[in-house]
């Protein structure tokens, strides 16, 4: 992992503890083969091991982004900075794949500060049911200056236009002028509204949302002049009434604060490709 940089991970845990991490954030280990921190893993293969103890009808994989900030990579048991990476400075200590420190050998990730981690959906659930998850798809206010994951729906031509060219700043919008984002993928899927499916795309981003302003009225007093009092983004929680679906709306001013870092939905594997291709030309 790149420093600064914000990945899709995974973690495995059992019903309770996914209930508890939904609302109360993740807490650091008091020890593991890399010391304190959470143990996260760009491998959902990974995720789906734990917790090792636990019969299968009871785990629940967790879909995270986690910005990684300063990265230590540490390959060998005797590395001398194993259970010191976070004293040096690190915040993200990263053992990569097939280096002999782990069984299974597949990455794992100790993270120091649980700040950096953000849970956005649940990966997988074997048979069992979690009634309250406050904190998945964008129930929880977006932290001024911290950068997501987030989602843009647009069409052929558009996301076309997007790898190309960049973001564009709307004309008008709920929110007035801006790039209209989520945290939910399932907002993004409503978009371009009238469009056929088979057209349909879905970018995946990294957004610094700077400054946030949360945005719950349609009757808001900054509702369309936001930016003119310094912010950065405007934030529409979900379950606030002002959008028919109820999921999370955001509007970022600047374009130059998303980066789309992937094509999450096109209308064909080679499409999807193509687009990839125009992403990462190299």
């Amino acid at each position: 992992p790149t420093d600064d940089r914000v990945y899709t991970m995974y973690h495995g845990t059992n019903v309770a503890s996914a209930k508890a991490i939904c609302s109360e954030g993740f807490r650091q280990s008091a020890g593991g083969m890399l010391g304190r921190g959470v143990y996260v893993s760009r491998n959902i293969d990974k995720a789906r091991r734990y917790p090792l103890d636990t019969e299968d009808h009871l785990k629940v994989i967790l879909k995270l982004e986690v910005d990684v900030g300063k990265v230590k990579k540490i390959d060998s048991q005797n590395h001398p900075l194993r259970l010191t990476w976070h004293d040096e400075g690190y915040d993200t200590a990263w053992v990569p794949a097939g280096c002999g420190m782990v069984t299974s050998q597949l990455e794992e990730d100790c993270v120091w500060d649980p700040e950096r981690v953000k849970v956005v959906d649940i990966t997988k659930l074997f048979g069992s049911v979690l009634v309250s998850m406050p904190n998945v798809q964008g129930g929880e206010s977006p932290k001024d200056d911290r950068r997501y994951i987030m989602y843009h729906g647009t069409d052929v031509q558009g996301a076309h236009g997007i790898l190309t060219q960049g973001f564009r700043r709307s004309a008008r919008g709920m929110l007035g002028p801006g790039v209209y984002v989520s945290r939910d993928i399932e907002k993004a899927r409503r978009y371009p509204i009238g469009k056929p499916e088979n057209t349909k795309v879905i970018l995946k981003l990294r957004v610094n949302v700077g400054r946030v302003k949360k945005i719950d009225g349609q009757d808001h007093p900054l509702r369309l002049t936001w930016h003119d009092e310094g912010y950065d983004t405007a934030w529409v929680p979900r379950g606030c009434g002002m959008v028919t679906s109820e999921l999370e709306e955001d509007c970022v001013w600047d374009p130059e604060r998303i980066t789309v870092v992937g094509v999450e939905e096109a209308p064909s594997s080679k499409m999807k490709t193509t687009f990839l291709a125009m992403l990462n030309p190299n």
